[in-house]
């Protein structure tokens, strides 16, 4: 089986860091796999001890066949940290797993990732795998197809990359052009159309909202597993704009994940799943739960 190489964004955060990597390194492909580490320079002189104790903690990681480790002088920004390190990788390899330093994955994780991105590399409908999966209460399929594309531990080809459209602005007028705001948003289940205009309007950085339209917009689909095989640690005020939550905490599969060809068109049960937990969780008395959901799908939820 051909393996992915794996992109770890990292900043300002040595205790997450170490907890995504440890587990990282629990899954039984990690040996085999290289590991390329992208950590983002200081914002301010604040920033800056940190990130060298990061720098120092990632310079002694082992368990990889291969680490490599680019440690940029400047502050990239998450946003521009991440498409220009998955736009440097794609284009060399020409596949990828993506993970953030808040990321804890199942001991399954890199099984499932590249297991999927070999069994669908030459569907040009897929556009990427997902690792993360809600924590919901209706059953879910083994695997799904969902039309877009997500953020919480990824993998995608450079096919797949080659159609993400870096201008916020193209990608909200085709969305109004072609009357998709609505379907686009869930059918009013989530605020996926406002978030985008907070990007153009510079109120939030997303990449993963451009990603996410991107995807949505040339019809592709990413394959997600019914059981999250992972975790997001960075809940805990640690972070810029972070607020303490459990709304998107999960228990990570034990188990793998079994993969198999299914029809790939977009599951609407399985949407519908999805739509129905994004909308409990959105009501008056939580105010926290709507900044929470917009946090993850813009991609700002502990991010500089």
């Amino acid at each position: 089986m051909k393996l992915a190489p794996i992109a770890l964004f990292t900043y300002n955060r040595p205790w997450h860091t170490q907890q995504t990597v440890e587990a990282l390194k629990q899954n039984e492909l990690a040996d085999q796999s290289g590991l390329f580490i992208f950590s983002d320079g200081p914002k301010n002189l604040n920033d800056k001890a940190k990130i060298d104790e990061v720098r120092k903690y990632i310079h002694s990681i082992e368990g990889f066949r291969s680490i490599n480790i680019t440690e940029r002088p400047n502050n990239l920004g998450l946003a521009e940290s991440i498409i220009t390190g998955v736009t440097e990788m794609v284009n060399k390899f020409g596949s990828i797993i993506v993970l953030e330093d808040d990321l804890v994955t199942s001991a399954c994780f890199l099984k499932f990732m590249n297991e999927a991105l070999n069994l669908y590399e030459n569907e040009p409908q897929v556009i990427s795998i997902h690792g993360y999966t809600y924590p919901v209460k209706g059953k879910l399929p083994e695997t799904f197809f969902l039309r877009g594309a997500d953020c919480y531990g990824w993998a995608t080809w450079k096919r797949g990359w080659d159609l993400f459209e870096k201008d916020g602005r193209k990608l909200l007028k085709e969305l109004k052009q072609r009357n998709l705001t609505k379907q686009f948003d869930y059918n009013g289940a989530c605020r996926y159309t406002r978030w985008l205009k907070q990007q153009i309007a510079g109120k939030n950085s997303s990449w993963a909202i451009r990603w996410h339209a991107s995807a949505f917009l040339r019809e592709r689909l990413t394959l997600y597993p019914g059981v999250s095989l992972v975790r997001n640690i960075g809940h805990d005020r640690t972070g810029t704009h972070c607020h303490k939550s459990r709304l998107f905490d999960v228990k990570l599969s034990k188990e793998p994940i079994s993969l198999s060809l299914i029809d790939i068109t977009e599951n609407q049960e399985a949407k519908e799943i999805f739509a129905s937990y994004l909308r409990s969780v959105k009501t008056p008395l939580t105010k926290a739960a709507v900044n929470r959901i917009r946090k993850y799908f813009t991609g700002v939820l502990t991010k500089r």
